[in-house]
């Protein structure tokens, strides 16, 4: 049986730490863009088990090629074919939220659920979905947790309080919290708009003095984050430091967050930034070891 990781010339980073934790080649797909803005990619020597790497942050312009790639694969003899994409877009649309919206979360299954045999992610947005194997058509779905890689990145140095922005990243912040054996909050939040938010803690908390860090699954403008440092700043926290799995910073995002107060921000190579101080392979290679 011949087994390889295959990905597009952007992914070769994480890629080749993931073959590398298999033990597996790691063959580049080439891609060609035509004038008319087209899309033609090359998978090369193919393989009977195929795990094609895609880091999937600014989808648009990437679920074609991908989509290609796997027909591609298939053509080359793939047998088992297994798309590996740490960030899962358009998660968030979970429902028709106003009249005239799609819902985003079903398109996306049922165009990545038909061409793979199955799907590996990590800590996809699963506010209002237990399960996304009904949704990517069928396929086994398989949700990975970073919440103990972020944990260790943090380390327990200095009895940290971990704090969730919102309600949503409650669980990532008691998981993180549980495993480095801390105390943990989580952030009241009230939203208007898209970067307009208002957070609270109760008045009770004891943040003076502390080494604090605020985890979440995503950041994107920082908005949430930037106001969650600035609360605890403002209630007298020695360090505040930012840990986040999924790293989709737009580019202000970042000098926002250091500008609130954040002393260090580290992400996972979930999505490429110059914070990745966390690398997801060893958590991937192990949910892949069983493909071979």
């Amino acid at each position: 049986m011949t087994a390889a990781v295959f990905a597009f010339s952007e992914d070769l980073a994480p890629a080749t730490r993931l073959a590398e934790a298999l033990g597996r080649p790691l063959r580049e797909i080439a891609l060609h863009r035509f004038p008319d803005g087209e899309s033609l990619p090359q998978v090369g020597q193919g393989a009977e088990v195929a795990i094609l790497y895609r880091a999937l942050e600014d989808p648009d312009p990437k679920l074609m090629p991908l989509l290609l790639a796997a027909d591609a694969l298939r053509r080359a003899g793939a047998r088992r074919l297994v798309l590996v994409a740490p960030y899962m877009p358009y998660l968030r649309q979970d429902m028709v939220f106003e009249p005239g919206q799609p819902l985003s979360r079903d398109v996306m299954g049922a165009l990545l659920g038909p061409a793979f045999d199955r799907i590996v992610t990590v800590e996809p947005h699963l506010h209002r979905t237990s399960d996304l194997t009904p949704v990517f058509a069928g396929r086994p779905v398989t949700v990975l947790s970073a919440s103990a890689l972020l944990a260790d990145a943090i380390g327990p140095a200095g009895d940290p309080l971990i704090i969730g922005p919102d309600a949503e990243s409650a669980p990532w912040a008691q998981a993180v919290a549980d495993r480095l054996g801390a105390g943990c909050l989580v952030f009241e939040k009230q939203r208007y708009g898209d970067r307009h938010v208002r957070l609270t803690l109760p008045e009770d908390a004891e943040i003076a003095g502390r080494r604090v860090a605020i985890v979440d699954d995503i950041c994107s403008s920082g908005g949430t984050l930037a106001e969650a440092v600035k609360a605890v700043v403002a209630r007298g926290a020695e360090t505040t430091e930012i840990a986040v799995v999924h790293a989709l910073f737009d580019a202000r995002a970042e000098a926002r967050l250091m500008r609130a107060g954040a002393r260090r921000i580290v992400s996972t190579d979930a999505v490429e930034h110059p914070t990745n101080a966390i690398h997801l392979a060893g958590l991937l290679a192990g949910a892949l070891e069983q493909e071979f």
